[in-house]
């Protein structure tokens, strides 16, 4: 029996995911991060259940896309969705691959029938960060940091770091 590193296994917990016809959304609930994955790598993901090895994989794939899926198109969606903590368990890569960056492993697959895996993402800001204005009670530099247009000098104020302390409020 393999050992389990061998297995890629797909992160399921603290995930949203949504499956629209072209791509997978899936949104990170502990990264605050918006991934949106083709058909490629969201089947790739989606297949990932610890007991089926990369070879495997390029066969489901196969069967799925009718075209010819070489193992390099598996270990590249492999390696996206570890950069984006999609995975709990990564296979090391094989020897011949290991140190290959991504531009180099493209070169290597080729362009063919089936599209190359690809996972686009997004930081996803707190409601508070998407404020053009702070509020009342907030802490402030100048007027124009507040909706009110007005930011006053107030000796409670201390912002969470890593933010500088001020000793003005939003009023």
């Amino acid at each position: 029996m393999q050992h389990s590193i061998q297995l890629p296994k797909a992160r399921k917990e603290k995930l949203i995911v949504k499956e629209l016809a072209d791509e997978t959304l899936v949104y990170d609930l502990e990264n605050d991060r918006a991934h949106c994955l083709n058909q490629t790598a969201a089947s790739v993901w989606k297949h990932c259940d610890g007991k089926a090895t990369v070879s495997e994989l390029a066969a489901l794939l196969e069967a799925e896309t009718n075209a010819a899926v070489p193992d390099e198109v598996v270990w590249l969606a492999l390696d996206q969705l570890e950069k984006f903590a999609l995975l709990e368990e990564t296979p090391e890569k094989p020897f011949e691959l290991a140190g290959m960056n991504r531009r180099e492993l493209v070169r290597r697959i080729g362009l063919g029938a089936l599209a190359l895996p690809l996972i686009v993402s997004i930081s996803a800001s707190t409601a508070d960060a998407q404020a053009s204005l702070l509020a009342p009670g907030r802490c402030c530099g100048n007027p124009n940091d507040c909706a009110s247009n007005n930011c006053a000098q107030t000796p409670t104020c201390v912002p969470p770091p890593p933010a500088a302390p001020s000793t003005k409020a939003c009023v």
